[in-house]
């Protein structure tokens, strides 16, 4: 019994190790301690199981970063992988990183507590370390959709004062939507979630947040490679067969997902959230640190944005014009 109990310790102990090892928080450009590699969970099955289990196995190998949302319809799911995953590696609610966003439903004055309230149950923990608000749109009271934010941001710097969001930030904002709101708030937004990969670099955009202190995160890191932006017969082949980050990938002895995903990190000064509902990707992901990529690969990549490719713009079928005066607009 001595020797199980022994080895159990010490297997705990280099699990708990090996994710440190992993996940050194991204502190470069703003005061935000985000793990840079987060575990995302849009588009997990909730029915299926592969929700739980995929975000139980993500926390025991090493991810200490989650990023939710309401309108993922998960979040209970979500939940149960989060306390599964802690209790199995011995682990806190404190020792990771939890990201949820608010809906465009809730985006009335006294709709916007509930919708956090709401994702915080769900989840089965106490606060989120971050809040988004994932869209600048909600209902218009003549039906349909319309740019709408203000009110609501407004109500989430109360739940951020109140401790129950330790941070709240934004996502899918234009320039001008996002300077607007820094000057009509008391908060700044202490981080902005958008599309992010080789084929929409948005270099300048990104550097304009650094500048300001606001972190971003980057999503659908793996571009057009995700089934659920169809097929584009116009557009570049899917990103992790691309031939350029094919050969990349060869010659430094990485994945092709794991060269985007350190173009993010370690150009950028992003935080990324890749999804899988596969171990062996989900190693993948996490493992991408292990991968170094040079200024002659990075040079490369660069080249694949020269024509800007946005792959998620819903504004069509909203009915609102979103991302004005981004380079892909």
């Amino acid at each position: 019994m001595a020797f199980v109990a022994s080895f159990i310790l010490t297997l705990l102990t280099t699990l708990i190790v090996y994710a440190q090892e992993h996940q050194h928080p991204l502190t470069q450009h703003t005061a935000l301690s985000i793990p840079p590699i987060g575990f995302g969970t849009w588009n997990l099955d909730p029915a299926s199981g592969n929700a739980t289990a995929a975000v139980s196995f993500a926390i025991q190998y090493g991810y200490r970063h989650i990023d939710c949302a309401a309108a993922y319809n998960n979040e209970k799911e979500v939940g149960k992988g989060i306390a599964d995953g802690l209790r199995r590696v011995g682990l806190t609610r404190k020792d990771i990183w939890v990201t949820s966003k608010l809906w465009n439903d809730h985006h009335a004055s006294d709709l916007v507590e509930k919708g956090l309230d709401t994702s915080i149950s769900s989840l089965g923990v106490d606060y989120l370390d971050l809040f988004l608000m994932h869209w600048p749109v909600g209902p218009s009271p003549k039906g349909g959709n319309r740019i709408d934010y203000l009110d609501a941001w407004h109500a989430m710097e109360k739940l951020h004062q109140a401790g129950k969001a330790r941070n709240i930030g934004i996502s899918n904002f234009s320039p001008a939507q996002l300077k607007d709101l820094i000057k009509n708030s008391n908060i700044k937004p202490a981080a902005h979630q958008f599309e992010l990969h080789p084929y929409l670099p948005q270099k300048d955009w990104v550097q304009w947040h650094a500048d300001h202190g606001i972190h971003v995160t980057a999503y659908s890191p793996f571009a057009n490679t995700n089934p659920t932006y169809g097929s584009h017969k116009d557009g570049p082949p899917p990103l992790l067969k691309n031939k350029v980050i094919e050969d990349i990938a060869k010659v430094r002895g990485c994945t092709t997902a794991q060269v985007a995903l350190v173009w993010a990190v370690q150009s950028r000064g992003t935080s990324v959230i890749p999804k899988s509902k596969h171990e062996d990707r989900i190693r993948e992901n996490l493992d991408s640190k292990k991968c170094v990529l040079k200024d002659e690969d990075l040079e490369k990549i660069e080249e694949l944005g020269k024509k800007p490719t946005r792959f998620n713009n819903p504004g069509k079928d909203w009915g609102v014009k979103l991302y004005e005066g981004l380079e892909d607009s």
